[in-house]
């Protein structure tokens, strides 16, 4: 069973950056693609950025695109989401997810981590 565990989260004044980590235990993630996903309150949870298990393929949201850089360590265990020039829109909280099939920035993925909370405001 994989296990996901997103940490990074916090407190950014707009402009700012913070870098997410996706940690798995379990299983090693290196047959697993990766994607980032938020949801901020009262909205519905949005693909954010995806990566490919063998780290060749990225995907970004129009509204993060420049500004977020997926990546990956296999050797870690871990995808990390690097995000800068963060906007006050930015804040959510930012979840996880891997699957062996590629679905990008679709919801269908296997396994989900607990959600780290990224606030934007000064």
């Amino acid at each position: 069973q994989l296990q996901l565990v997103e940490s990074g989260g916090g407190l950014v004044q707009p402009g700012g950056s913070l870098r997410l980590s996706c940690a798995a235990s379990g299983l090693s993630l290196e047959n697993y693609a990766i994607a980032w996903f938020r949801q901020a309150p009262g909205k519905e949870r949005e693909g954010v950025s995806y990566i490919s298990a063998s780290g060749g393929r990225t995907t970004y949201a129009d509204s993060v695109k420049g500004r977020f850089t997926i990546s990956r360590d296999n050797a870690k265990n871990t995808v990390y989401l690097r995000m800068n020039s963060l906007k006050p829109e930015d804040a959510a909280v930012y979840y996880c997810a891997a699957d062996r099939l590629n679905w990008e920035l679709a919801m269908e993925y296997r396994y989900w981590g607990q959600g780290t909370q990224v606030t934007v405001s000064s």
